[in-house]
This record gives C-alpha cells, sequence and structure tokens, in this order.
C-alpha cells in the first residue's frame, strides 16, 4: 500500500488531539511528494470512523512514543535511529521503514506532550491494542540488550498513563528475558507458589488476554507481532510444566 492512502485511509482518531499536532507538518510533507491519482478523495474525506482503531492510529502513536523514548536521556544519536530503522524494518518492512523514519525524524524536532498523548490514545485504543503498543516499545527499549534507567522509568509512566497496570508490563518486560521459571512465572502474572491449578487457570487467562485475534482488525503485520506475545505465554506455560512434571 502506498503512504498516501495509508496514512489517508490508516488513520482515524490520531488525525486529531496533541498525536495530530505532532504529526500535521511530518505526515503533510509526506503527503506533498506522493500524491496519489486525481480522482482519489482528500484525506480528510477518507478519513475513518473516529472510534475505531486503525493500523495507522496504532503505528502513528508508536512514532510518537518511540521519539519520545529516544529523547529520553536529552540527546538522540545515529546509533539510535539506525536501532530504530532495524526495528522499523523488521516489524513492518523495509518500504513502511523508510517512510516511518521520515516521519520520526520530522517528530524528534517536536516537543511531545508525554502525558497528554497517552491519554488520548487510552481513550481511543482498546486494551489489547494498548498491550500490543506497549509491546512494541519495550521491544525496541530491550533491542539493544539493555534498558537504561531513563527508558525504564519512561517506560513506566507511558503504561500507567495508558491504563496499563504494573501486572501486565511486568508480564510484558518478562517476555524479553532470557527463559527461565522465574519469568516464566511472572508471564503468567502468578507467583511461583501458585498451586497446579493456579497455573493452568493463568495461562488460560492471559493466552485469552495475548489472542492475537484481539488485534486481527489491524492487519497481519500486527497480528503477526501480537503472535509473539501468545507464543511467550505459551512457553511459559510449558516452562512451568516441565518443572513441575505437570500434564
Amino acid at each position: 500500500m502506498s503512504f498516501s492512502k495509508w496514512i489517508g485511509g490508516g488513520l482515524g482518531w490520531a488525525f486529531g488531539g496533541p498525536i495530530g499536532g505532532i504529526l500535521g507538518f511530518a505526515v503533510g510533507a509526506m503527503l506533498d511528494h506522493i500524491q496519489g491519482p486525481p480522482e482519489d478523495p482528500p484525506v480528510q474525506q477518507r478519513r475513518v470512523n473516529a472510534g475505531a482503531t486503525t493500523g495507522g492510529d496504532l503505528t502513528m502513536s508508536l512514532v510518537v512514543l518511540i521519539a519520545a523514548m529516544m529523547k529520553a536521556d536529552g540527546k538522540v544519536t545515529q546509533g539510535e535511529l539506525d536501532h530504530v530503522r532495524r526495528f522499523f524494518v523488521q516489524q513492518f518492512g523495509i518500504l513502511q521503514a523508510k517512510q516511518l523514519l521520515i516521519v520520526l525524524r520530522d517528530v524528534l524536532k517536536r516537543e511531545i506532550p508525554i502525558h497528554d498523548v497517552c491519554l488520548q490514545i487510552r481513550h481511543n485504543m482498546a486494551h489489547p491494542i494498548r498491550l500490543q503498543l506497549l509491546h512494541y516499545l519495550i521491544g525496541l527499549a530491550h533491542a539493544d540488550g539493555r534498558v537504561d534507567r531513563a527508558e525504564f522509568d519512561l517506560l513506566k509512566r507511558i503504561a500507567f498513563d495508558l491504563g496499563i497496570n504494573d501486572k501486565d508490563l511486568g508480564s510484558l518486560s518478562a517476555m524479553f528475558r532470557k527463559a527461565d521459571p522465574s519469568s516464566a512465572y511472572q508471564i503468567l502474572e502468578i507467583p511461583e507458589t501458585s498451586t497446579d491449578d493456579e497455573v493452568k487457570k493463568a495461562y488460560r487467562r492471559m493466552a485469552m488476554k495475548f489472542h492475537p485475534d484481539k488485534v486481527a482488525q489491524l492487519g497481519e503485520e500486527v497480528q503477526k507481532a501480537a503472535g509473539e506475545k501468545f507464543k511467550k505465554v505459551q512457553e511459559a506455560y510449558e516452562t512451568i510444566q516441565g518443572q513441575r512434571g505437570m500434564k
């Protein structure tokens, strides 16, 4: 899909509020360079219902929050940009990665009211999609092998403002650590003293919470990424099963 159609047809509520204000210039500049056929309706006429979150809403929200994370320590390096580029390629493919980097570079020049951005997301985005958004951010933070204090504090702040509790934040974070029984219990959001029945119930609960079908409406790329969370829940359960000899 061309960038102009992806933005024009794939953005709903993210066109407004603080996110729209931050993105307005960057997206507008890109649309000036990537015009659709003359018969295409204007972008404003091709907006979706503002109450429905689209893949474009999720991705643009992600770009804004990634910019906020990159600015958390007060400076943005070329190494960080290269790191984000690799992350975009892995998650969205080469073409979209190039386009998203153009938007990101502009967003990095702007002040980002993180609290207001998160409240806009929380108001418009369902909880399973917010979990996927945070999963992306945590994955990016862990991708260089370490999460510094500024990144950790900002992730906690973002999670709180998005209405994601500490258990879910801990579960998502544990998915990026080396697999062991301790992280397996944290992924399932239960203590190691849980009974076998409690482990089974926790697995069913978490499998339902992180099932890829929860974000199926956002497209194959997002559903595939959500499948990674679902797989981690399965692996955590199997790890505990093996340790305990459960059937």
